[in-house]
Order: structure tokens, then C-alpha cells, then sequence
């Protein structure tokens, strides 16, 4: 996030020094009485500025809230991106915009996100149609009967993982270790590679992809933007290679060559049939990199944390998984049923991501002008749906504030109010990958030991994903009954 503020600063002094070209762009072409209320902030950077400070904070809950105090509890509008938006809000909001994607709106990235992400000649085609779209094959991948075939590896994964980087040492930090198991794990699943060497020439570039994916799009020499623009297009030499390889394995050895994500990528075609070229593949490989990797590693870091703050919660986690474990025997692995038993311990997670949620929510763009809650929303004007709309809204979880995993017993929230997978047809189709490889890792950690924070007042920040500021330390505890 700090190089995020550097770039804005950039971003501001160019906007001082030009005031004439700024203001010829900022003005308005037409008048819309009948617009959400609300502001669109400063000339260029709107209101990106104090979002970012939000985020800084630990509380991007606060931007939200303030404006719809302020404003309206259904919908506002702000200028946030470089771009004129309507945040759409509540539970009502949610079910709307879920209801309505490729009716009156299509899921949007912003153009330097964009950038960062595909590759070049990808990244003209989604100037024109949005390539973000997940393959239609995806989620039957990502589908209970598939997913069961990896849960073992998951298991095995992680509990390699603890016994490596974790198991001698007193000391680790959480996320920076999260990080590191779900994109191993991610290679693993998605395209059967598990040489840790070659895993690691890919994981030191993408974290510097990550960690300009949201800086201000300037690039030049030393910016954030500029860092990951070169990362992304080593990540996208390197899949290329890869993806070339298996091609000819496929054609070499058929049906024995591997059929993991990457085979389905190479067998999918389009809608009229031509075939996926090299060049989107490799998009989509690492969108879906992207995708999986600081969300889960953030909910993994955060449910280890509300363990350490709630003794309470950490037995009744244990006692399950100690249960889990004790039937599959000290040399087997985890299998498909055994996660569907986890079901405190993922009422754990749940509570987890409403407090602290990965994601803050996505983006839309109207593809027609209409009308929400008696006002217009534009042709091309944004949109964004927000958690924190719902999520610590007393109305639909009383005592908000309060950790409470039994809040997801029986029929569990409101539809429409827990939403840290969104909703509708563009719901995460890695929901199920998701909560397989979050609950194999905190199985072997919680059946291995017990851990103390080491900063009880360490901050929280967003960027995108919830994000300790230390990379939340703990003290580790060996359990004396440890059973694998």
C-alpha cells in the first residue's frame, strides 16, 4: 500500500501541473438531475484518495458507511479508479446487480488492471469484449466430483508445508507462509507441477504483480505499475512454455498425459468452435493465479488469528479436527467426507470473512441506462457492490462487531447479506477449491499445535485482500498429544 501512496503522489503533482488539460477532461458533458447523490470528489482522482486512506486504515468499511449516512442507504455515487460510479448497496443491492449481470450490467476491471493481467495481444481484445469471463468449463473443475481427487493432495501439501517451514521454528509468520502454500498448491492443481525451485522463479515475480495491481497506472521507471508490468510479462514467458509443452504432451501421450486444469484450457474452444490460442490461456492461467492466491492466504492468516484471540472457538476446532484426524490414522490423508465434517470449523472461516473479509467487493458497468431506486444509472457509468453494506449490518447480524461462528448454524444468514463470494452467475466458481484448501491447511495446523500472537495490536490493512501489517507473527506450541 505504501507504493500505492508513492505513485499517487506522482499521480497529484501531474494533476497540479496541468490544471487546464484536467479540467477539460473533468468537465461534465451533460447534466443529470435525476443522478444517485453523492460526489464525485476531486478532478481525476475523485475520491480514490480517501478510499485508499480507508484501506490504509484497516477500515474501508468507514468510506462506505460514511456515504450512505451521508447520502443514501441504497445507493451513492463517488468517483473511485478514474471512473464515475454508483455503489449499490444493502442486501437488496446485491440481489439486483447479482440478478441482473449481461442483462443490465457486465463485470468490469479497470484498464490498468487489465494491463497488469493479460497478455498484450489479450489485452486489445478486452478493450472491445470482456475476456474476464470465467472458462465455461471451470466450474465443472472446480465441482465437488472433481475437486474430491485433490484433497489428498491438498492434505498432503499442507502437512509437507508445517513440516518444513514451520515445525522448527518458534516463530512464523502466517501470511507470508500462506502465501507460499496456496500458490505451490495452486501450480499442483491447476498445471501438475511440483518442482519447488521452478514454483518459486514464479512466486517472487507475481507478488511484485500483486503488489501493483492496484498502484496508480504510471508507468515509468521505479513505479509500482512499471515493476509489475515487467513481472506480468515474465509470469506470461514462462506459461507460455509451459502451455506449450503440454500441448505436445497431449499430443505425444494422449489420454496418459496429465488432466488437470490446464489440459481442460487446451481442449475448450469458443463459442464457434476455433480453438483457444496460447495467448488467452496463459490469461486465464493467471487471472486464475490471481484469484486464489492473497484471497485464501488472507483467510487462512485471519482465521488463525480469531483462533488465537478466542480460546473458546481454538477447542471446539480442535476437538473436531482432533476427531478427523484420529479416524483417517496418522498415515492417511484427508478425503472428500472428511471436509463435509469440518462444518464448525468452516462456520469459523465464515465468521471470519464477514469480519475480515478477502475481497471488498467487485465492479460492474451498465450496459444500458436504468433505473435503481428512483435514480438513473447511465449507460458506461460503474458500479461497485460493497461487503461491508451487509456484513457488520446490525439488521442482518445483531452485535455485529461480536465473533460469533454459531451465526451460520442452520439456515445461516439472510440470502443476499453474506456475500464474500458475490452472487449470481458471476459467484466465484472457486468457492468449493477455496474452502477445500482452506480447511486441509488449518486441519494440519490446529492438530499440530497451538500459537499465541506475537503483536496483540498488530494493524490491518487493504490491498486488496485484508492484509496483516507485520504478516501476523505467532508464537508456536508443539500440542503434547500431537496425533500426526
Amino acid at each position: 500500500m505504501d507504493l500505492f501512496f508513492s505513485d499517487l503522489l506522482y499521480l497529484i503533482l501531474f494533476s497540479i501541473s496541468l490544471p487546464i488539460v484536467i479540467l477539460i477532461i473533468y468537465s461534465p458533458k451533460s447534466s443529470n438531475p435525476n443522478l444517485p447523490p453523492g460526489t464525485l470528489g476531486w478532478p481525476v482522482i475523485g475520491e480514490t484518495l480517501e478510499f485508499a486512506l480507508a484501506c490504509q486504515g484497516g477500515n474501508p468499511a468507514k468510506f462506505v458507511k460514511d456515504r450512505m449516512n451521508k447520502y443514501s442507504p441504497q445507493v451513492f455515487k463517488t468517483s473511485l479508479l478514474e471512473a464515475n460510479m454508483a455503489v449499490i448497496c444493502g442486501a437488496s443491492g446485491n440481489k439486483f446487480l447479482f440478478s441482473n449481470e449481461d442483462k443490465l450490467v457486465v463485470s468490469w476491471w479497470q484498464r490498468s488492471m487489465k494491463k497488469i493481467l493479460c497478455f498484450p495481444s489479450v489485452f486489445n481484445e478486452t478493450l472491445v469484449r470482456d475476456n474476464f469471463k470465467p472458462p465455461t468449463f471451470l466450474p465443472k473443475f472446480l465441482k465437488p466430483e472433481a475437486l474430491q481427487h485433490y484433497i489428498a493432495v491438498m492434505d498432503s501439501m499442507a502437512g509437507e508445508h508445517i513440516k518444513i517451514y514451520w515445525s522448527p521454528h518458534g516463530e512464523v509468520k502466517v501470511f507470508p507462509m500462506a502465501k507460499k502454500y496456496t500458490f505451490e498448491l495452486a501450480f499442483r492443481v491447476f498445471m501438475s507441477i511440483a518442482d519447488p525451485r521452478y514454483v518459486e522463479m514464479i512466486y517472487r515475480p507475481f507478488q511484485i504483480l500483486t503488489q501493483g495491481f492496484l498502484s496508480v497506472p504510471i508507468d515509468i521507471p521505479g513505479t509500482a505499475f512499471n515493476r509489475a508490468l515487467k513481472a506480468s510479462k515474465f509470469i506470461h514467458d514462462e506459461l507460455l512454455e509451459i502451455i506449450r509443452k503440454r500441448k505436445m504432451e497431449l499430443e505425444q501421450k494422449g489420454e496418459s498425459a496429465p488432466r488437470d486444469l490446464l489440459s481442460h484450457m487446451l481442449s475448450a474452444l469458443h463459442e464457434n468452435g476455433d480453438a483457444k490460442s496460447e495467448m488467452e490461456i496463459s490469461t486465464q492461467v493467471i487471472c486464475l493465479l490471481f484469484a486464489t492466491h492473497h484471497t485464501t492466504s488472507s483467510v487462512i492468516t485471519f482465521i488463525l488469528k480469531y483462533l488465537a484471540e478466542f480460546p473458546d472457538v481454538y477447542s471446539k476446532v480442535l476437538k473436531e479436527q482432533m476427531d478427523i484426524a484420529k479416524c483417517k490414522g496418522p498415515e492417511g490423508f484427508l478425503k472428500w467426507d472428511d471436509i463435509q465434517k469440518m462444518k464448525y470449523t468452516w462456520n469459523v472461516a465464515n465468521e471470519t470473512m464477514r469480519l475480515t473479509p478477502p475481497v471488498q467487493g467487485t465492479f460492474r458497468e451498465a450496459i444500458i441506462d436504468f433505473t435503481y431506486a428512483g435514480f438513473t444509472i447511465p449507460k458506461g457509468w460503474k458500479m461497485h457492490w460493497n461487503v461491508n453494506t451487509t456484513h457488520r449490518d446490525p439488521k442482518y447480524f445483531p452485535n455485529p462487531d461480536k465473533f460469533d461462528p454459531s451465526r451460520f448454524e442452520g439456515k445461516g444468514p439472510q440470502p443476499f447479506t453474506f456475500v464474500p463470494f458475490g452472487g449470481g452467475p458471476r459467484m466465484c466458481p472457486g468457492r468449493e477449491y477455496a474452502r477445500a484448501q482452506v480447511l486441509a491447511f488449518i486441519h494440519n495446523v490446529v492438530t499440530r499445535f497451538k500459537w499465541e500472537k506475537v503483536d496483540p495490536i498488530e494493524k490491518v490493512a487493504y490491498n486488496p485482500s485484508s492484509i496483516p501489517s507485520k504478516g501476523f507473527p505467532i508464537h508456536l506450541r508443539p500440542l503434547e498429544n500431537e496425533f500426526i
